[in-house]
């Protein structure tokens, strides 16, 4: 066996070696995944195992040891691999044991005739993707690591199929040999340990062009050890104190009142926007969603492209979904089933966890939708009200649960539903907003941009719980609300004021409601819809 410090370069050799000492014993790949679990262990490996979403691949090292992170984007059918096979030496009549594990390509020279003692399936996912191994079959997934370019030729012959238009690889057809029965369409994975394989395949050129492509364009990688990710924050794992919270709460909060122009209570709606997320799903009501409507944004201007930019800066997935007429109806918003290819055709809402999506209503002017467009606003009202994604299937759909914050900015109220509209009152108008924009960004340091960042993800993993005090009081403030006036309160109501105070409570850093945090939440809802009415009285039915 190689000695320990080949593990990163020579991962094969690693497990060629247990393969040799337990030969047929299944036991040797057991070994082989806590080998290199306990080397992950040591001085801090796994940051310094390279990455593919790091190092560009021309960099790496053929059958080196790297990790990857990406989303699963397709699964494809299950193939078999050899499992274990022997050769024999035409010449000497030597025997040799191998093992097909981690391999696209068996070892057999001119020389050699060979003999399968077992095939295993392995199920396979593409471009961008995943392949997993199982046993013993192996699954191939598409995954895609999130990064995006400015432009992206996706006519050429090998179409990587990537959810968001400009988004650039690296793409990779990943190898799963364990539990990858676990994994599913749209997971967020890192294949913390893998193998990179450049071995080029030879198929049909259907096959070839989807399952296939140049291994130079998407690199072969077989998973010794995955998990799912909840977040995608690289600077976590770390912790809060509830000062800590009320701290990075109170800087946050006047960093984005100056990028709301002034508004403070735009500002209080966002960040409970930021770190909302479903909790849970009651039947088919996903709890905990909160999509934002900010109306009153300025027509024609720059100030959504650039309120977008400060998002960016905070969130670790986001996309600005420019919502034009051509756009609505030339986009692909839906993945469909491509049953000549065998596979899922990637749209614009196949998207991972808590990815922000910032639709710019503001651009919207006065046209036609065709029936493509038709359907791609019904997907987006979809997604906003019941978190899911209708996949087609052709011959049928199938749902797609999802988990996606979304902001909507607009001129007057949006055509899309929303679970809050916050009117935006600025307080100064930039003579040049580019230049406001960038001096706000280039006066927080890196550090402070950090803080906010571990503390908008970190804010979404909190339980939360209300005592049965509270609930009590809750309930009694509700009674009294429609003794006074029937109309002033629905239940609906009461649910949005919930939602408002669960992640007030949250951004303060408490997990339980407290009656303070109670009445802050009442008087924050007062205050939007006293707004509201107003901008209606100006503008007659702007709500």
């Amino acid at each position: 066996m190689p000695c320990g410090e080949d593990w990163l370069s020579h991962p094969l050799g690693i497990v060629q070696g247990f393969f040799a000492q337990n030969g047929v014993n299944p036991d040797w790949e057991k070994k082989v995944i806590e080998y290199f679990k306990e080397k992950l262990k040591e001085n801090n490996a796994p940051k310094w195992v390279p990455s593919l979403n790091e190092v560009p691949l021309h960099y790496l090292k053929p059958n080196s040891f790297v990790k990857f992170r990406c989303m699963i984007q397709d699964m494809f059918d299950p193939e078999f691999y050899m499992g274990v096979y022997e050769t024999v030496n035409r010449n000497t009549k030597a025997r040799v044991l191998h093992f097909g594990k981690y391999r696209d390509v068996a070892e057999c020279g001119e020389a050699l005739e060979m003999t399968m003692y077992n095939a295993v399936p392995l199920n396979l996912g593409g471009v961008g993707g995943l392949q997993w191994c199982g046993e013993p079959k192996r699954l191939e997934t598409e995954a895609s690591t999130g990064q995006q370019l400015n432009s992206l030729n996706l006519s050429s012959p090998f179409d990587l199929n990537f959810p968001l238009p400009g988004e650039k690889g690296p793409a990779c057809l990943v190898k799963v040999y364990e539990d990858w029965e676990c994994f599913k369409v749209n997971d967020v994975l890192e294949d913390a340990s893998s193998l990179l394989d450049p071995m080029e395949c030879t198929d049909t050129a259907e096959e070839q062009r989807v399952h296939s492509p140049p291994a130079s364009l998407v690199p072969r990688i077989h998973v010794v050890l995955a998990q799912k990710l909840q977040h995608i924050n690289p600077l976590l794992p770390a912790c809060l104190n509830k000062e800590e919270s009320k701290t990075f709460r109170a800087e946050l909060l006047g960093f984005l009142t100056h990028a709301l122009l002034g508004d403070s209570l735009a500002a209080e709606y966002l960040i409970l926007h930021l770190i909302s997320t479903v909790y849970t799903r009651r039947d088919v009501l996903p709890l905990g969603k909160f999509t934002v409507n900010l109306s009153g944004c300025p027509r024609n201007s720059t100030f959504t492209e650039h309120l977008y930019r400060i998002i960016q800066h905070l969130v670790p997935a986001s996309f600005r979904l420019q919502m034009t007429i051509e756009n609505m109806n030339r986009l692909k918003f839906i993945p469909h089933k491509d049953y000549t290819a065998n596979r899922l055709v990637s749209g614009l809402l196949q998207l991972p966890s808590n990815t922000s999506l910032i639709i710019d209503e503001t651009l919207l002017e006065q046209g036609q939708l065709d029936t493509p467009g038709v359907h791609n606003v019904t997907a987006l009202s979809n997604l906003i009200t019941w978190q899911k994604v209708d996949y087609d299937f052709s011959y049928h759909q199938m749902e797609f649960p999802c988990n996606i914050n979304v902001l909507i900015t607009s001129e007057g109220r949006s055509l899309l539903p929303a679970d809050c509209q916050i009117h935006l009152q600025p307080q100064l108008i930039p003579p040049n907003m580019e230049e406001y924009m960038n001096s706000l960004l280039s006066a927080v340091l890196p550090s402070v941009l950090n803080k906010f960042r571990i503390y908008l993800t970190l804010l979404r993993f909190l339980d939360y719980s209300i005592s049965d005090e509270i609930t009590k009081a809750v309930e009694d403030d509700f009674v009294e609300m429609r003794k006074n006036d029937p109309q002033s309160i629905t239940a609906d109501d009461l649910h949005q004021l919930l939602i408002v105070a669960r992640f007030l409570s949250l951004s303060a850093g408490q997990t339980t409601l407290s009656r303070e945090r109670w009445l802050r939440a009442k008087q924050l809802e007062s205050l939007r819809r006293t707004r509201l009415q107003q901008q209606k009285c100006v503008n007659g039915n702007e709500l």
